[in-house]
């Protein structure tokens, strides 16, 4: 008994000595790790969800803290995971000290800088994701000494340079990533010894050269892309190797030659994307047997020959098959009708013929069906279009579109009022097509686009058309439609697009045409239309107007300029008399104008030279008479002037543009003289004559001026309120055009992650340059949202319907079923919330000053300058945006209101932000413009605070109304933020001064009641006041 005691009392003692043994040796290691992750916190400048700041702390276990690993045995950190974790800063090298690390894992954050070649030490690591960061300079060619990694994940950032050969000998290497970055130079012959490697991405850089052969060694390949990079040269035929692959991206490259058969040989393949090259030839018939296939890009190449008419195992799982943009021939083949999953077909663009297939039916999944530009033919045996009667099984049917097929002929089915319940763009222009529009057509409740153009279709328009709400888009123009416009088409609230030119419709317009606000375009020449309706001009959002080559008759409108945002207006062609009236001068963005083909009298209009757009006027052919005012000379963008044939008289202009004109401008004109080139007879003066003229002119001038002068200050002091200054200094607005999807793609580089500028809960923001060198943001709506598509309509009716030098300004937009944009206008210096809240950006009190009074100038124009007041609904500072010159442009109208005229208040689900909605708005969703001074009371007490309204130490007994309010006015200085005061004493003072009155106006507009608050109007008035005040204080003024 008592040996047993002894034995058991030196086990306990052996294994206490080990424990003190042990915990003296691992301690200090221990300490390492968390020295070198406080070192880490301490490089991080931002981190503004707090995770380190409120967790890794030396007051708890360096294994407890979040994001970090130890390992069971001997207690080292082992794993690094701050995923996502909205982080700035830069890696310092004591993070090399972690010596057991095994997994690194950083993405998703902003780290920057260069890697530390401390960090060459982690010897033991096998994971490595350091992906969507800001990380620079070339890739260190120490991690080729990582033996034991077998993840490498480095997209997402901005790494320039060769990719170091020394990856290439990665034993155990299974994934590399470089994607998304700027390397340049040529992929590695030695990547082909990376014989574990299973998936490679290499996409979106600057890679040249051609792909090396050793590719083809990597047999353990799954996954392969090299899209987007300057590629040149075939494709390996050793690519057939790679059994295991089952995707392919090469897309977007200057790949060229055949492709290899060997592709083939990939029975595992399920994504091969090829498009956006140089390919040439037939296409393969193997790969049309690869019975694992969903999807195949090829379109975009110079592909010819014909597809093969039937392919072995077929392609039972395609889903997406897209050819377009070639020159492939030849029928359609029947084994697309039997690959049954498909869902999108994409044939556009080539040189396909023989019959549209009656067997496209079969594709029961089918969701777009685009078959335009093509040689292909209607079943010549039957009057109708056939096949549109067998596409009515395709229940789930969205896109057709089969237009340019000159073959095709015949008549538009009955039956096509059955086609998908989904379809929403119909677009069969430039074909044959007889008969008349069917009235089923009005079945297709979701259409938006429908395109007819370009047919033989008779008989009338369809009143059925005004039951399909939904469209955007509607042109039948250049057909042989007879009648009138059914009043019916007045029904589409959202229409946007109208064309009927080239037709034989007659009658007066309609009247209700005039309430259709949301009309842009509206084409109605080449018809025989008599009249204008009064009521047209109540379409202010217009852009384009084109009513040319019609029968219409009388004045033009008087209220012309109320077309403001009109660009294009073609009147030429009619029956209009009387004189053209001055208010054209107020259609200022206007740039091209014809009025030539009628019988309009009196003189040009001098007002013409407030036209600073105008590039392209035609008066021609009229009955105009007096002099061309010298005051033209001042359009600087009029290329084309056209006043042939008119009574004109006296000295042509000679500055400005008119030297660069012809003699056809004026022929035609019997009294018009000027230079020999422009072929009429020279000028002569009278001395005498013009100084006796001055005699009675310069005296009636001067009494003209007086007499202004006093009725001008007479009116002045009898208005009690000044008028708006809405189109003040505003730049032109530039004409409207649509960009297609092509265009934005490369603008922004494919929306890559390097010109991503932010995201929201509707879609994200790309910068992106046009082909013409503009700079401008795309914001991308999540086409899966139904929120989104509505913030998407909400922003452009908004965004198209005002103009203010402190609006973010649209551009323009794309839209489609599977894409929605806005392209508008680029912002240089980002926004407030970033200088805000930025380590590396400072605004002093002017440049504060100065942002809160470009947004209230906004919002003034917003409730009292527009004819509908529209409320923001959403003012915060991450929607104010700075230009080069720190200029703010208030963005973000995804979900504004517009307010009826008979509505002071709406109730709406939509929320705002929280922090910054009115009391009203957050309780019962009352949305008015009271809500949007509340927002702005709240944005400015934050950007002198620089303190966000959900700061930590705002909760249920404190706010940051509050907290300014509890301050005011003895203790401003405890709130304002404490960078804006360090100055010297008197300019100190004048800006505690200025804060003070600014936080005082900013409680007043957030007051709990929305009655007591002030409006816009006086905001802009004591704010200015504010400024002159603070300026004077600082000896500025």
């Amino acid at each position: 008994m008592g040996k047993s005691h002894f034995m058991l009392s030196l086990v306990l003692v052996i294994l206490f000595l080990n424990f003190v043994r042990s915990f003296s040796m691992e301690s200090p290691n221990i300490t390492t790790d968390r020295l070198a992750l406080l070192a880490l916190k301490s490089h991080v400048t931002s981190d503004s969800k707090r995770f380190l700041a409120t967790n890794w702390s030396t007051n708890t276990s360096v294994c407890n803290w979040f994001g970090v690993t130890c390992g069971s045995k001997n207690l080292r950190v082992t794993v690094l995971n701050l995923t996502g974790m909205v982080l700035v800063g830069t890696i310092p090298s004591h993070l090399g000290n972690l010596s057991f690390l095994t997994r690194l894992n950083i993405m998703n954050n902003s780290f920057q800088g260069l890697l530390p070649n401390h960090l060459a030490n982690l010897h033991r690591l096998k994971f490595i994701n350091l992906g969507n960061n800001k990380f620079g300079g070339e890739i260190p060619s120490w991690f080729g000494s990582f033996t034991r990694l077998q993840n490498l994940y480095l997209f997402g950032n901005n790494f320039t340079g060769l990719i170091p050969s020394s990856l290439c000998h990665l034993p155990k290497l299974e994934s590399l990533n470089l994607g998304n970055n700027n390397l340049r130079g040529q992929i590695p012959v030695k990547i082909g010894n990376l014989s574990t490697l299973k998936s490679l991405h290499l996409g979106t850089n600057q890679l040249s050269g051609q792909i090396p052969g050793t590719i083809g060694d990597l047999l353990n390949l799954e996954r392969l892309r090299f899209s987007e990079n300057n590629l040149t040269g075939p494709v390996p035929s050793s690519i057939g190797n790679l059994t295991f692959l089952s995707y392919i991206d090469f897309s977007s490259n200057s790949l060229s030659g055949a492709l290899p058969f060997q592709i083939g040989n990939l029975q595992n393949l399920e994504i091969l994307s090829l498009g956006n090259n140089s390919f040439s030839g037939s296409i393969p018939p193997p790969i049309f047997n690869i019975s694992t296939a969903l999807m195949i890009w090829l379109g975009f190449n110079q592909l010819s020959g014909q597809l093969p008419s039937t392919a072995g195992l077929g392609l039972p799982k395609l889903e997406g098959l897209y050819l377009e943009l070639n020159e492939l021939s030849g029928p359609i083949p029947t084994f697309i009708s039997n690959a049954s999953n498909l869902i999108f077909l994409q044939l556009t663009n080539n040189s396909f013929s023989g019959t549209v297939p009656d067997t496209f039916g079969n594709l029961k999944y089918l969701q777009r069906l685009d078959l335009g530009h093509n040689n292909l033919s209607s079943k010549p045996s039957s009057p109708v279009l056939s096949f549109l009667s067998s596409l009515t099984s395709c229940k789930s049917l969205e896109v057709l579109i089969f237009d340019d097929n000159p073959l095709i002929t015949g008549e538009l089915p009955v039956s096509v009022g059955n086609l998908s319940a989904s379809l929403t763009l119909f677009y069969a222009s430039h074909c044959n097509i007889k008969g008349s529009i069917p009235g089923e057509i009005g079945n297709l409740s979701k259409l938006f686009w429908l395109g007819l153009d370009h047919n033989d279709f008779t008989g009338t328009i369809p009143a059925t058309l005004g039951s399909l709400r939904e469209l955007q888009d509607v042109d039948l123009g250049s057909n042989k439609l007879e009648g009138s416009i059914p009043s019916e088409l007045c029904h589409l609230e959202r229409l946007a697009y109208l064309t009927l030119t080239d037709n034989k419709l007659f009658g007066p317009i309609p009247e209700c045409l005039g309430d259709m606000v949301s009309l842009r375009n509206l084409f109605l020449g080449s018809n025989n239309f008599t009249s204008i309706p009064s009521t047209l001009t109540r379409l202010d959002g217009i852009l384009f107007l084109e009513l040319s080559s019609n029968s219409l008759n009388g004045s033009l409108p008087t209220d012309i300029g109320n077309w403001k945002s009109v660009t294009n207006l073609n009147l030429s062609d009619n029956q209009f008399s009387g004189a053209i009236s001055s208010s054209i001068a107020d259609l200022m963005h206007l740039t091209h104008l014809s009025l030539s083909g009628n019988m309009l009298q009196g003189s040009i209009p001098a007002s013409f030279d407030e036209l600073i757009s105008l590039e392209y006027l035609d008066l021609s052919r009229n009955n105009l008479s007096g002099m061309i005012p010298k005051s033209l000379e001042k359009l600087q963008n009029l290329k084309h002037f056209n006043v042939s044939f008119n009574r004109l008289q006296g000295e042509i202009p000679s500055r400005g543009l008119f030297g660069n004109y012809s003699s056809q401008s004026f022929i035609g004109n019997e009294d018009l003289c000027g230079p020999s080139r422009l072929q009429v007879p020279p000028c002569k003066t009278d001395p005498s004559k013009s100084a006796n003229l001055l005699k009675y002119i310069l005296p009636a001038i001067g009494s003209v001026i007086l007499v202004s002068f006093a009725v001008f200050i007479l009116l002045r002091s009898r208005n009690t309120k000044t008028e708006l200054p809405i189109q003040e200094n505003l730049p032109p607005l530039p004409e409207w055009r649509r960009i297609s999807y092509h265009d934005l793609a490369q603008a922004t580089d494919g929306f890559s992650d390097s010109n991503l500028l932010g995201v929201g809960s509707f879609g994200s923001v790309y910068k992106g340059t046009l082909s013409t060198g503009m700079t401008i943001a795309v914001k991308v709506f999540h086409v899966n949202q139904d929120r989104a598509f509505k913030s998407f309509d909400i922003e452009c009716e908004v965004l198209r319907n005002i103009r203010h030098r402190n609006l973010v300004k649209i551009i323009s937009s794309c839209s489609n079923v599977e894409f929605k944009a806005l392209v508008l206008e680029f912002m240089s210096n980002g926004s407030l919330e970033k200088w805000l809240y930025s380590d590396n950006h400072f605004l002093n009190v002017l440049q504060r000053l100065n942002i809160v009074i470009d947004i209230v100038l906004a919002l003034e124009y917003l409730h009292h300058g527009h004819t509908l007041p529209v409320v923001h609904c959403d003012i915060k500072p991450n929607n104010i945006l700075l230009d080069t010159d720190m200029v703010a442009h208030l963005g973000d109208f995804g979900i504004a209101k517009l307010l009826g005229e008979e509505d002071a208040m709406i109730q709406t689900k939509t929320l705002a932000t929280i922090g910054y909605m009115s009391p009203e708005y957050g309780s019962e969703g009352i949305v008015s413009t009271k809500g949007d001074v509340y927002s702005f009371g709240i944005l400015v007490m934050e950007t002198f605070t620089r303190k966000k309204p959900t700061d930590d130490m705002f909760g249920e007994e404190m706010s940051l109304k509050r907290w300014v309010k509890e301050s005011l006015p003895s203790s401003v200085v405890d709130v304002v933020d404490s960078k804006l005061l360090n100055t010297r004493e008197r300019e100190g003072l004048a800006a505690k001064d200025c804060i003070l009155s600014i936080l005082q106006l900013a409680l007043e507009c957030s007051a709990e009641v929305a009655e007591e608050r002030i409006d816009m109007e006086e905001v802009v008035a004591r704010l200015k006041k504010i400024k002159t005040m603070y300026l004077r204080g600082t000896e500025q003024v």
